[in-house]
Parts: structure tokens; sequence; C-alpha cells
């Protein structure tokens, strides 16, 4: 079995750029950054950035162009590709991310603070900020369950 997944959590490094293909299929490009925190030999702390090319077609891109925006964090999940073509009489090739799947990161899905952006699915996503108030809070029923009425 082989197996081509990616899977990267970061920030967009500029605003996706949303084309349409001649079939009339939407195309979204975009960059995210990803960061990773190491000691080096000396033991200083060193931070080293990767920017990773991600591609998404569709409904997927649709979602990417009208919600991100530069600097927000996103999850992407995606398969590794990469294509090649000619200019000028030299060869050039591009390694990117085609996005399969994707979720909004904290804030990330917001056009304003009072709406909440759906998710890749389409349900609106969940406010996880910490300074959000419940809207409505759980009520739980009186009764205690009784293990004989479980089915199983």
């Amino acid at each position: 079995m082989y197996l081509n997944k990616a899977l990267i959590y970061g920030n967009l490094t500029r605003d996706p750029e949303l084309r349409a293909l001649p079939s009339g299929q939407q195309v979204a490009t975009f960059s995210v950054a990803t960061n990773r925190t190491y000691k080096n030999k000396e033991g200083q702390k060193k931070e080293m950035v990767e920017y990773h090319n991600v591609v998404a077609f569709g409904r997927l891109a649709d979602l990417i162009g009208q919600y991100m925006k530069k600097g927000r964090p996103i999850y992407v999940e995606g398969r590794l590709q990469t294509r090649s073509w000619e200019s000028d009489g030299r060869k050039n090739y591009r390694t990117e991310i085609v996005m399969e799947n994707f979720q909004f990161g904290p804030d990330g899905g917001r056009r304003d603070s009072a709406s909440d952006a759906p998710t890749a699915t389409g349900a609106p996503a969940a406010d996880a900020s910490a300074d959000a108030a419940p809207a409505e809070t759980i009520q739980y029923p009186d009764e205690d369950i009784n293990p004989e009425d479980i089915p199983f």
C-alpha cells in the first residue's frame, strides 16, 4: 500500500488567489507558513519557518477565497503533487499540497466579529474563544440512568 498524505497547521502568508479553470471550476492558491522551535548544539533556542504552497479546487476553493485572509490560521489535509512546465527554454518544478479537507483555525473563518463561518463541510463552526459566553446552558434530566434500561 502506498500513502501520499500531507497534514499541516499554520498561518496564511498571503491572501488566497481565486481563479476559474476553463471548465468553470474554481481554484484557490495560497501559501501556509509553519514553524518549528529547537535548540542548537550551543543550547540556544532557534526557530525555523517552512512555507508550503497549497491549491484547492471546487467548493473548498470557494470557502477559502470567501473566508481566509493573510495571517489567519488553518489546518490543511491533502496530498503532495509536483507539476512541471517550461518557460524560456527552462524546466520549472513546483511541489504543492492539493487540499482534500481543511479546518479553520481559531478565529480563522470569521469575516467580522459577530458571525460564525461554516466549516469545510458547510456546517457552522463553534466559537472556541475563551471570552465568548455560551448561548444556552445544557439542562440535564434529574432522573438517574437505570442500568436495566440499557439495551445491551
